[in-house]
């Protein structure tokens, strides 16, 4: 168990945008420290949704984002010799870091020709309500809402 809490690590702005959310994205889109080629893969990725919806990319990734992020979850408990899903309250870093893995995880399993294109086409669809991403959440409310009886026996 950890003497104390660890301390909160923030990081800095983008270059392009200076959104301190872009940065989060792309430190878990880059694979071995190779952050010059994620924030190309990133910014190729708004470039082509601008290019398909004829909107502003940050503003249809911030709704994707909003749309993936989950607001309760099942954590597993062990009550009496038996294991429990209870339904939790989700907090609010945590909804946004949930929602940037399952975009990037449900984006490398696409297909498509370059990490960016599929990226774009997983963050439109989540902005539009489909997508692997977002029922990936439907399900995670579906499980914690099926599991709704046991919610007394919270944390």
């Amino acid at each position: 168990m950890r003497k104390k809490k660890a301390p909160k690590r923030y990081v800095q702005p983008d270059p392009k945008f200076g959104e301190v959310m872009v940065t989060q994205f792309v430190n878990r889109l880059m694979y071995e420290g190779e952050k010059a080629v994620a924030y190309g893969v990133f910014y190729g990725a708004i470039d082509m949704i601008e290019e398909r919806t004829k909107e502003n990319g940050m503003e249809v990734w911030k709704k994707a984002l909003q749309n993936v992020g989950p607001s309760v979850e099942v954590k597993t408990r062990r009550i009496g010799g038996s294991n429990f899903q209870i339904p939790t309250e989700v907090r609010g870093d945590r909804k946004v870091s949930m929602g940037m893995k399952w975009l990037i995880q449900y984006s490398r399993d696409r297909n498509g020709k370059s990490m960016a294109d599929k990226l774009a086409s997983e963050i439109v669809a989540a902005s539009k309500g489909e997508g692997g991403a977002f029922k990936k959440k439907e399900d995670t409310h579906k499980m914690a809402e099926a599991n709704k009886a046991f919610a007394h026996f919270k944390f």
